[in-house]
């Protein structure tokens, strides 16, 4: 049977918290056999891997009993993982939220299936879903901010996604917005990530607290300061409190210097935001729209829609299908 005439592809979205399955026809459309387990990282690679090929195998007999159909109508899987990973080899090289050093996670799990299967990027994946089946579809050209633990990023030019030479383009958390600021986990100073991810809100939220900023922010947390989250500051701008909203328009300053410098040189066609950030609405877009405005080249900024996210909790899935279809198929 050719690859043209196999039905559907299998997504695995891999992440330090969860494990997302799923499956697709292989031409897009309702996504189906959904699963969530928990990844449980520290009971060992082999349980992790393990717990991903159940899922994937119960994913096809789901999709294949109510078809009439066969593993043989499966043209494979697509994954996405934290990185940085090497996509030719297969290899993740290295991702501290799971504890994985050169660990050959494509082939482990093709082998343990039996299809074929491709590897790429977490964040690359969950900005291509959104290039084929979410808010980017209509577009050629699109960056993804992913915000949650860190901040995470991916490129879609002419369709494709672009990995640049080694795998390693669209760490857009990374890039510098203040030299001599916040020292960054990845040992720089002055990342985007240090000021505008999740628990830098709540870092730069509690701060202020402790030098006697007034907020609604501590009654919120039973005045424990240290259970303070990005979520609870949403909340408290989402309630009207003063504070709360001064720390969303800080980290939509933040968020805007960053996707101006990404809309300067890419000049894309879309920024979709991604992350437990975009609940805050209009909390954060519109000062984060606005600080654009002031930042980017105008011939960029006005052709350039800044968007959320529209597949939340299955973007990476259907990313990862996307990313196969790609890598192995030849076209999205």
């Amino acid at each position: 049977m050719s690859a043209d005439e196999k039905r559907w592809v299998v997504g695995v979205d891999l992440g330090g918290t969860n494990i997302v399955v799923g499956v697709l026809p292989i031409e897009g459309g309702e996504l189906l056999a959904l699963r969530t387990q928990k990844t449980e990282a520290a009971r060992g690679a082999k349980f992790v891997v393990d717990r991903i090929v159940q899922m994937v195998e119960e994913s096809i007999a789901e999709v294949a009993g109510a078809n009439g159909a066969s593993k043989e109508h499966f043209a494979g899987i697509g994954i996405g993982s934290p990185g940085p990973l090497n996509r030719e080899t297969g290899t993740i090289i290295n991702t501290p939220n799971l504890g994985w050093r050169n660990f050959p996670l494509r082939d482990l799990i093709a082998n343990a299936v039996g299809l074929p299967a491709a590897l790429d990027n977490d964040a690359n994946c969950a900005t291509y879903g959104e290039w084929w089946l979410g808010a980017g579809r209509d577009v050629d050209s699109l960056i993804g901010f992913t915000l949650g633990t860190g901040i995470g990023g991916g490129i879609v030019l002419n369709g494709r996604i672009f990995h640049g030479a080694s795998d390693s383009a669209g760490e857009i958390g990374h890039t510098t917005i203040d030299s001599t600021g916040r020292k960054c986990k990845c040992g720089n100073y002055g990342c985007l990530e240090a000021y505008a991810s999740g628990p830098a809100i709540a870092l730069r939220a509690v701060e202020g607290l402790e030098t006697g900023a007034e907020s609604v922010l501590p009654d919120l947390v039973n005045g424990r300061l240290e259970d303070i989250t990005a979520a609870t500051v949403y909340e408290g701008a989402v309630l009207g409190d003063g504070y709360s909203n001064e720390v969303m328009k800080e980290t939509a300053k933040f968020l805007g210097i960053g996707i101006a410098n990404i809309i300067n040189i890419f000049n894309p066609e879309m920024i979709v935001v991604a992350g437990g950030v975009t609940r805050a609405g209009d909390h954060l877009f519109v000062p984060l729209r606005a600080e654009v405005r002031r930042r980017a080249f105008r011939s960029a900024e006005e052709v350039c829609q800044i968007v959320p996210a529209t597949l939340l909790g299955t973007a990476g899935v259907i990313g990862a299908i996307a990313m196969f279809k790609q890598d192995v198929l030849g076209s999205v």
